[in-house]
């Protein structure tokens, strides 16, 4: 279990017991160009995955608010995806990241899912605010190249994910309380690739109203 301190709608900052943190793969919406990807990605050396969408249960201390986390090596990367919580019995949406050690990928996908943190932004809203325009919500990522340049990194609509209802009957059941679940992410434009920041939003374009966070990524050594 880990504490995250967070602010929930209107009700300001409180404290959020996460208990289970899962990781949805796999969960676009259009078949055809999700088989498309698996065997791009099987080309690469990443294991097909055994279902689709498939559900990665990693510890939940990996969940965090934190501006800066540590990864080992050079070969990890952060991807946007919205995230579910529930908590005291209502459904919360915000937006996190899926950092994950690329390498490790290659021969492990629930391993590499394992050895990174996952940052989650310190704000959420009620699903029942964005449910009815659910689609519209947009999510982005930007990374810092070498020289330095912010550059956008994925841009989309939800709507190429599994819409929380049907990712839920994929998984089987209501989310226990203290549940948190990230439920997919979009393309990364010219590749995924490493970087040592990464900044994300969910713009709500209906309600206008956003929510930001970013982390700072510190590579240690590995010796071997």
């Amino acid at each position: 279990m880990t504490i995250i301190h967070a602010t929930f709608g209107d009700s300001g900052p409180r404290s959020a017991h996460i208990r289970r943190l899962i990781i949805a793969g796999w969960t676009g919406r259009d078949r055809v160009a999700l088989e498309k990807h698996v065997r791009e990605l099987e080309a690469l050396g990443v294991t097909r995955p055994a279902t689709t969408p498939i559900f990665y249960e990693v510890a939940a201390s990996r969940a965090t608010i934190a501006s800066a986390i540590d990864v080992s090596g050079s070969s990890s990367s952060g991807e946007v995806e919205f995230a579910m919580l529930r908590l005291d019995g209502e459904m919360w949406v915000g937006v996190g990241s899926d950092h994950t050690d690329r390498e490790v990928e290659t021969y492990g996908v629930t391993v590499s899912k394992q050895m990174c943190d996952k940052p989650i932004a310190p704000v959420f809203w009620t699903l029942a605010s964005v449910e009815s325009h659910w689609d519209r919500l947009m999510l982005r990522a930007y990374i810092y190249e070498a020289d330095g340049t912010r550059t956008l990194y994925q841009e989309g609509t939800v709507a190429h994910m599994l819409a929380p209802s049907e990712l839920l009957s994929k998984w089987g059941c209501a989310l226990d309380d203290g549940t948190l679940m990230l439920g997919g992410t979009l393309a990364a434009r010219g590749g995924i690739r490493p970087s040592r920041r990464f900044e994300y939003e969910l713009e709500d374009p209906v309600l206008g109203r956003r929510i930001a966070h970013g982390y700072d990524v510190k590579e240690l050594p590995v010796r071997g």
